[in-house]
């Protein structure tokens, strides 16, 4: 009897990595959009030694000055701008600020834009220091160059981590409510199949994916933008598998009972979504007020995210990410254990 159940386990992962293999849009949604996705964000956001500071200077008496003296500072671009365009600039944001020479001269920038508050403090110095201002002391500069600082270390774990979310949630409720749908569970309900081998085929399929596709991204990371890996690949390879079986329940959990496409997209974006926003794949969670952190801390993706932040960049130990790896396996044998007691064929 235990061989014929475990043949039957083995037989429904197979069919399930038939299925998946023989649907290109999965195969490119789990592999290719990932390193799409590194690629356009990588190129966007590079690591630089200095960002340049956009200034739009207002034409008029005094502008040649004023450009003179901001081109003796390293970074600082200038631009040329009649009155009537200074408004534009600023609201769409094509200059960073914009100074109308005078005495004193006008500085017009956003307040509300960080890189906007920047270019003040830089242009003001720059404009104080031509008019004669003296500095205190000459300090003493060291630049320091720490690998895993760049954006793109910081984003490729983060794109890591959704790829499992989405991969998980999406894989499975779609092939399980797909097969809804189209009645072939109806008729699986005749054979001895157990449920619950059923729903441990869909997590044994996606985990044998999972392999190449972390291996991928991973792999494209480090060659590409030479994305270290401070830790452990035993323990990046725990966390991703415990982050896998993580989603991967919470997507048996949302097909359980859901019977058309369009009913399980409704829900699964209801998951998705928030922690896309909350949970720290583009930027860092810590943005967020602090009466919303202890909600987005227990978060499924916020916890996988900083684990696997915490070991590639940090060299973390697996003492120092228990508590992500526990809650991570908290979701997934909860999510696990409703699916069995919530799952219907029909």
């Amino acid at each position: 009897m235990r061989d014929a159940r475990g043949w039957a386990l083995l037989e429904l992962t197979r069919v399930r990595l038939l299925e998946v293999v023989r649907e290109p849009e999965a195969l490119f949604w789990m592999f290719v959009f990932p390193v799409i996705m590194a690629i356009a964000l990588g190129i966007a956001f590079p690591s630089r030694t200095t960002d340049t500071v956009v200034v739009g200077v207002v034409e008029g008496p005094g502008a040649a000055e004023t450009v003179t003296a901001l081109r003796t500072a390293a970074g600082v671009e200038t631009r040329a701008l009649a009155p009537r365009d200074v408004e534009t600039a600023v609201r769409r944001a094509s200059v960073q600020i914009v100074v109308e020479p005078g005495r004193p001269p006008t500085y017009r920038y956003d307040p509300a834009r960080a890189e906007s508050r920047l270019a003040r403090r830089i242009v003001d110095d720059v404009l104080q220091r031509a008019g004669g201002r003296q500095d205190a002391w000459a300090p003493r500069e060291e630049a320091v160059a720490s690998a895993g600082s760049r954006y793109i270390d910081w984003l490729v774990p983060g794109l890591l981590g959704m790829t499992i979310m989405q991969t998980g949630l999406w894989g499975v409720g779609f092939s399980i409510v797909q097969s809804r749908t189209r009645k072939l569970l109806k008729r699986l309900v005749a054979t001895p199949m157990r449920r619950s081998q059923y729903l441990l085929a869909q997590i044994l399929a996606r985990m044998v994916f999972l392999v190449v596709e972390a291996g991928v991204l991973l792999a494209f990371g480090r060659v590409v933008f030479d994305v270290p890996m401070r830790g452990s690949w035993l323990l990046i390879t725990v966390t991703i598998v415990v982050g896998a079986l993580s989603f991967a329940g919470i997507g048996l959990l949302a097909a359980s009972r859901a019977k058309t496409v369009e009913g399980l997209s409704g829900m699964l974006n209801i998951v998705i979504l928030p922690m896309w926003i909350l949970s720290g794949v583009f930027f860092a969670s810590s943005n967020f007020p602090d009466a919303l952190q202890p909600f987005i801390r227990a978060l499924p993706l916020t916890a996988l995210n900083d684990a696997l932040r915490a070991v590639m960049l940090e060299g973390a130990s697996a003492r120092l990410i228990l508590t992500e790896l526990a809650l991570l396996s908290l979701w997934g044998a909860g999510s696990f254990g409703l699916a069995l007691r919530l799952f219907r064929w029909m």
